[in-house]
């Protein structure tokens, strides 16, 4: 599968939902670090746990975060929290959830806050 990635700058670009099976195509696309913007069982059974990814992300070298934000509830914590993992984060770094839409939005919002 071809995963649909939005670059937003130089080291930050989103996607939609990732799978275990996404991992070694995000690696070797050089990505160097995984945020999980989703929480767990949101989309129901079919959507990977974040234990999942990150078990498949570490074993390929990437390093990963889960900041789980509900839609259209962005707290400003969770913002910290995201400014600080993605600012030791080896780059470039990729964030999901399930559209991109709240990984993207998350960023920007770091960003307005350095």
């Amino acid at each position: 599968m071809t995963i649909q990635i939005t670059k937003l700058s130089d080291d930050f670009s989103t996607a939609p939902q990732i799978s275990v099976e996404d991992i070694a195509e995000i690696a070797q696309l050089g990505f160097k670090a995984i945020i999980n913007n989703r929480p767990d069982n949101e989309g129901g059974g079919d959507q990977p746990t974040s234990s999942q990814l990150k078990a498949v992300a570490e074993a390929l070298g990437l390093t990963y975060n889960h900041i789980p934000v509900i839609p259209n509830n962005i707290q400003v914590e969770q913002v910290a929290t995201f400014a600080t993992a993605y600012a030791v984060a080896p780059k470039p770094v990729l964030g999901f959830c399930r559209t991109g839409n709240r990984a993207g939005s998350i960023f920007k919002l770091a960003q307005v806050g350095k």
